[in-house]
Order: C-alpha cells, then structure tokens, then sequence
C-alpha cells in the first residue's frame, strides 16, 4: 500500500490524530489538501504558529501564535461537518499539560465524527501520554515517476530540452532528494553549466552528501580502494565478482533478485572494511556508512524513528551499498542495556527490514566478536554469506606485502624479500604487515635514506602483533570458523 492510498484509508476510517514526519511541508500540504477535496470531500484547515490558521476565508488568522485556541476550532464546527485540520510543527507543545489534555479529549470526540487532526513536523516528537492516541505515517521521498514528471516540468520552465536518455539517468541520480533540494540543484546545474548535460550528474552526488551529512545518522564513505588493493581473499573475490552485475536492468530481466548482503567475521585487521569499499569500487555504487550509536536518542521513539530514517533513505539512494560496521557492538549492546528494549526494537527493525526488503541495498556488515551476534542474524535469507576472514597465510602474506610496498615504492617493491617477509609475519594480520612498512619507512627516514628489507626485518622482531596478546579469544574465533558453519574468505592453504 502506498502513502496516498493509506492515508486515504486512515482518514476515512476516521482515526482522530495523525503524525506525519517530514521536512517537505509544501509538498505534504499539497497531497493533504488534494486528498482532502477529491477522495472525501471534506474542508481543508491548515495552521502554523505564526499566521495562524489559513486557507478557509472566514477563519484567517484565527489562533495565531495560540496553540491551545488552535485546538478549538474544532469544537466549533458542527459534528456532521467533515473537516481535515493539519497543525504544522505542532510538537513543540506537548509539554504543555493543557495542550496534551485538549488532545485527548478532542480525539474522544471526533472519532465519531468526519474530522482528523493532522500532526506535520520535521522531528519525529510523540510524548508517552499520547502514544496510544496518534497513529505514525512515514511520508516517502519522491518517487522515481514523481521526479521524472518533476524534471520534465523545470526543464520545460527552463527552456531546456532533456532528451528520454537524460531524464532517465537524472530521475535515477535524483533519487533520495527531495523535491525542494531537486529544484534547487537542477537551478545550480544551470547557473554552473547553462543546461543540463552529462556533468549534471556530479553536482547531483554532492547534494546527497549534504544530505547523508545533515541525516546525522549515515555518511558518504570514499570507494577509492579497488580489488587488487584487497591481498589474498580469492573466495571472496571470486565471490563478489559473479555478483558484479547483480543490479544491472540484464539481471532484473532475466529474475534474478537482488543480492542482499554479505557478513564478514574476522580478526581484526584482517581487511573487513577495506573489502566495504572494494564491493563499492567493483559495483561502481555509493557507500554510506552506518554507525549503529548513531540511531540511539534520548527521546521517547527518536531511536526507533531514525532507524526507520534511515532505511528510508537508504532506498531512497539504491542502488548503494549500506555497510554497517562492527555490527557485533550493538548486538553486545542489547544485551546489557537497561534502556527499557530500545536497542532491542531498533535491532529488531533492522533486521526485519534485511529479511523482508525488496530495495536494491546491498548490506557489508562487519564483526570482531561472533559470540555477541545471535544464531537468528547468520541465518540464509538475511545475508546471502557469511564469510570468515582469518589471519592470512604466507600466500597471502607476501600479496600484502607486495599491494603495500607496490604503493610506496612503485618501482622498487620488487628488490625486496617478499618471500622472507611473509615467513617471518606469521600471525601478523593485514593492518599490521602496513604498520610495519610504515615504521620500517619511519626508522629510515630518521636516517636520511631508503628503507630496505633489513629494516623491516628489524621492525618485526619488536612488533607484537594481536595473534600473542589475545591469543584465547583468537583460538577460540578459529576453532569456530573450522566448525564449518561459514565459508572462508581466502583459499583453502
């Protein structure tokens, strides 16, 4: 069902007091109103704090800079007069005892009657006392045929002819914008250009950073890491190459679905969130980040708005990539919090929606710590793998060896002992095989010339990597992943 037609649905079936979060107030006054008129031929209120009520002749003005007389207008219509009221930014005065207490009688007495109070606002804000009365309807970003009407209106306001190639490529890159927001960047493209052309495009990604920016709760990651910058991990290479096109209109017309997710478990350092970004790279597709701290408010209902904030804008801008890093700290968090179930209801969202979403959003969630995430998140159907990156080996080793050194030293990586490297790293991860070169570089530097394999050498008989100092919880991890309950990101040794 889509927004209109529950909205509609609400309406008619009479439910006293609707909660519609949205920053697009023009857009959702114009649907309210149209909605209002042609599906239930009722009056149209609308009141902001300022101006008061308008719309409606007789009571222009009416309750300005009155919230309590706002809700009185109500009471004076007739109980047979069908009206809608839509109190924009209302919110903001639910502390009042008064207001909370109107509202709760108002909705006694219009639930029998063809009226509905209509609650707009930018911030999701529902206090515990009227919970059980407001009913909550997430207004959508525009949809793809909304935008493509949209941009067929301005480019014609602007005299610009958009050929049906443009307009497809610029609705898809729209996606996730506002319309306001799409105006106003469709405006920019042509002070900056003249009209609207292949460069469009750029000036289209930087308004969604600013968007994911100003979200608070995802961020544009950079996907400047390719697969060859990935050493070792041939199974998940192999992996996430068959999937390459998984998105394309090819693949949708042949039925396959879309590719959920991946989870990959590991060791730290061992190149999790570097193979985030080299899907993204391989895709050719957006990566947004998720911080799972960064859903949690201290407001009744805020965390659970913005985990649906961000689902919805995360749909809004497939096909992307969503990784979820170190996925394993909220789980660990549910299960110590005494936050009356908030972190448990936001989880549960989450992982609801990565069962049951048909969006083309791919989820790279990552993991230290196994025991924190529960049996039911590795289950098939929510991730389509879950792969086990390890400590590497000595294959492996010398491959990370050669991506780092091929990058410092472009054209001398091959004078060093790779081979000897690897074997005396062994149970150095990733991360730290780069630590050493970057310290080998440093130990050189301080004496005015190049590094060489003797000062790697050296800086490895001082380094102790992860593999020693937590080597039970270690163990513990490779026992588990020999279980044969997960496929393993790299060849078998």
């Amino acid at each position: 069902m889509n927004f209109l037609s529950e909205l509609v649905l609400l309406l008619k079936a009479r439910y006293p007091l609707i909660y519609i979060s949205t920053s697009e107030e023009e857009r959702i006054e114009y649907l309210l109103s149209y909605s209002a008129k042609k599906y239930l031929g009722r009056a149209y209120y609308s009141w902001d704090f300022i101006y008061g009520y308008k719309g409606n002749r007789n009571d222009v003005g009416f309750a300005s800079r009155n919230p309590f007389e706002a809700l009185e207008l109500v009471e004076k219509l007739t109980p047979e007069t069908g009206a809608i009221f839509v109190l924009k930014d209302y919110d903001n005065f639910f502390k009042d005892i008064a207001v909370i207490r109107k509202l709760k009688n108002l909705t006694r007495i219009i639930k029998t009657q063809p009226k509905n109070l209509i609650i707009v606002s930018s911030e999701f804000n529902i206090p515990e006392a009227l919970k059980e009365l407001v009913t909550v309807i997430e207004f959508p970003l525009p949809s793809y045929q909304e935008i493509a009407e949209e941009l067929k209106r301005l480019g014609s306001s602007l005299q610009q002819n958009i050929s049906d190639e443009q307009l497809t490529k610029l609705a898809m890159a729209c996606q996730g914008l506002s319309m306001e927001r799409i105006r106003r960047v469709l405006s920019k493209i042509i002070a900056q250009y003249g009209e609207i052309n292949d460069e469009s495009s750029n000036l289209i990604l930087e308004e969604k950073k600013q968007v994911i920016k100003k979200s608070q709760i995802l961020e544009f990651s950079t996907t400047d890491k390719t697969i060859s910058d990935l050493g070792g991990l041939n199974n998940f290479k192999n992996w996430i190459k068959l999937r390459a096109n998984a998105f394309s209109p090819d693949a949708i017309e042949y039925g396959l679905p879309y590719p959920k997710g991946v989870l990959l478990v590991g060791v730290q350092g061992t190149g999790k969130s570097l193979a985030a970004k080299v899907i993204a790279h391989d895709w050719n597709l957006p990566l947004l980040r998720l911080d799972f701290g960064r859903l949690f408010a201290s407001l009744v209902g805020q965390s659970e708005s913005r985990a649906r904030k961000m689902i919805n804008i995360a749909e809004a801008l497939a096909p992307c990539i969503l990784w979820v890093d170190e996925i394993d700290k909220a789980f660990a968090s549910s299960q110590s919090n005494g936050d009356n179930g908030t972190t448990n209801r936001v989880l549960a969202t989450f992982l609801t929606w990565l069962s049951e979403k048909t969006a083309p959003v791919f989820i790279v969630a990552t993991a230290n710590n196994i025991d924190s995430i529960p049996p039911e998140v590795m289950r098939k159907g929510r991730f389509d793998e879950v792969f086990f990156l390890s400590l590497p080996n000595s294959n492996e080793r010398e491959l990370i060896f050669e991506v780092h050194l091929k990058r410092v030293r472009p054209s001398t990586y091959q004078s060093y002992q790779l081979n000897l490297l690897s074997k005396i790293t062994k149970g150095f991860s990733g991360a730290e095989i780069e630590q050493v070169i970057i310290e080998a570089m440093r130990l050189a530097f301080n004496y005015q010339r190049d590094f060489t394999t003797d000062d790697l050498i050296e800086v490895v008989q001082k380094f102790v990597p992860l593999s020693q100092t937590k080597n039970t919880e270690l163990n513990r991890l490779l026992d588990w992943a020999e279980s044969g309950r997960i496929a393993s990101a790299s060849d078998p040794i």
